[in-house]
């Protein structure tokens, strides 16, 4: 090839690469910036002259250069990454988020030269997403499960009416953030939030710790101790676990919701409560009630106004906004820069059945960022117990983005029996985008694979 061909050509190149409204620069084996493009100036503020023969993280001081850089595993493992999450400064010192894609640059013989990044500012949709976020959510609960939603609707009205609560759900769905919720929004919300695990007490505790003794009326009672009911004078008690008391505790505690009264141990004086009572379980009481293990009045009295919440398996469709939350927690409480999960983690989570639901995440989020070297969290930084195995684990290391949307399609239509506007509702889309992605990424109607 001729000079002026060369030349030509590379133009050529240059005009292509300027007419992209994503950022693209080029580096050689020696990490040295060989081209640079027009989108690229815009994004990072920093003008092509002064980035080619720069190293690329001269150029970028992105929070991964140092410990994950991306086009470095690309060239070590032969392997291309696409839309990674990463954080980079601008040439104004201000930090924003961009998504990055990376692949092999080779020469005309094939022979591996350096490396090709594309990324592009997503600062905008960031900001869409947190809106989103606030959209869905109440106080600090996010949910796009129409469940859930529905369950979001209603707490205003019951947090208004001042009647007793019944919540119900497994462990670590989020009972008492409801309940904190609940108070949050009634006219008690200047008044105390008084929180009892009822299950962690043994039974010659719980009556003391509810109602309050007075001296003497037991061997180390010296003076009059009060209870949590006095404690939530004005304001709400919030009895956790109460599937777990004593008959004993429940005759006693039947009292009180009836006649808004209740005697410290060792006196024979009532003592007036206004404390609004919201009580949670994880265990199923109408059952107990028939299996005469609980009270049929007091259930009654408890069970004004029943909450039933899902457990995280049953609102897969939140993982991702609630990683997203638990993320933006520890990035603040850690002084962490942490932009995301990787493909393969994201994965994993939305694999993972979740026995111990919302908190069990919340604690597998944590449990990364102890291992996180990066600017986001991969596979490796999980729990090892939800690491996938097997055909899992294939799955997961070769899923792609459109993949993990196709299973998230075909699992609400399997919880909705193939009902296209029930699943699109959980979805968060409408029915007719719903039909549109059903037919790119080939699912049929009575597919439950």
């Amino acid at each position: 090839m001729t000079k002026h061909a060369q030349i030509s050509t590379q133009l050529n190149h240059e005009l292509i690469l300027d007419s992209l409204a994503e950022g693209v620069f080029t580096v050689d084996l020696n990490w040295r910036i060989t081209s640079f493009n027009r989108a690229a100036e815009t994004i990072t503020g920093i003008r092509r002259g002064e980035a080619i023969g720069r190293q690329c993280f001269e150029v970028f001081r992105a929070d991964v250069c140092e410990t994950g850089c991306m086009l470095r595993r690309t060239i070590e493992t032969q392997t291309p990454l696409s839309n990674m999450p990463v954080h980079i400064y601008r040439a104004d010192k201000k930090r924003i988020p961009i998504s990055v894609s990376t692949t092999l640059l080779r020469d005309a013989d094939g022979k591996v030269v350096g490396g090709v990044e594309t990324f592009q500012d997503i600062s905008a949709i960031r900001d869409l997403q947190k809106a989103l976020r606030r959209q869905h959510s109440f106080e600090d609960i996010v949910s796009k499960s129409p469940r859930m939603l529905q369950i979001f609707s209603l707490l205003p009205q019951v947090a208004e009416s001042g009647s007793t609560v019944l919540i119900e759900g497994a462990s670590g769905t989020g009972k008492e953030l409801i309940a904190r919720a609940i108070q949050h929004h009634s006219p008690r919300r200047n008044g105390p939030f008084v929180a009892v695990n009822c299950g962690a007490l043994p039974d010659t505790l719980v009556e003391s710790e509810l109602f309050g003794y007075k001296a003497g009326a037991f061997t180390d009672a010296r003076q009059d101790k009060p209870g949590r009911f006095a404690l939530a004078q004005n304001g709400t008690i919030f009895l956790d676990e109460i599937g777990d008391i004593s008959p004993a505790v429940q005759v006693r505690l039947l009292r009180v919701l009836q006649q808004k009264v209740y005697e410290p141990l060792g006196s024979g004086k009532p003592v007036p409560t206004n404390a609004r009572v919201i009580a949670a379980t994880h265990r199923n009481l109408s059952h107990m009630v028939k299996e005469e293990k609980f009270r049929e009045d007091l259930y009654f009295r408890i069970n004004v106004f029943k909450i039933v919440l899902p457990t995280l398996s049953e609102r897969r469709e939140d993982i991702p906004m609630l990683v997203d939350c638990f993320i933006e927690r520890f990035n603040h409480l850690k002084e962490r820069s942490v932009a995301g999960v990787s493909r393969e983690a994201m994965a994993a989570l939305m694999l993972h059945d979740w026995p111990g639901n919302v908190r069990e995440l919340e604690n597998a989020i944590e449990h990364a960022f102890v291992l996180c070297r990066e600017g986001i969290l991969r596979l490796e930084d999980l729990p090892e117990h939800l690491h996938p195995v097997g055909a899992a684990a294939a799955a997961v290391n070769g899923m792609r983005l459109q993949e993990i949307e196709k299973a998230a399609i075909q699992q609400a239509l399997q919880r909705h029996a193939g009902k296209k506007m029930a699943a699109a509702r959980e979805l968060g889309i409408d029915k007719n985008t719903l039909r549109r992605k059903m037919i790119r990424l080939g699912i049929r109607a009575g597919d439950r694979s």
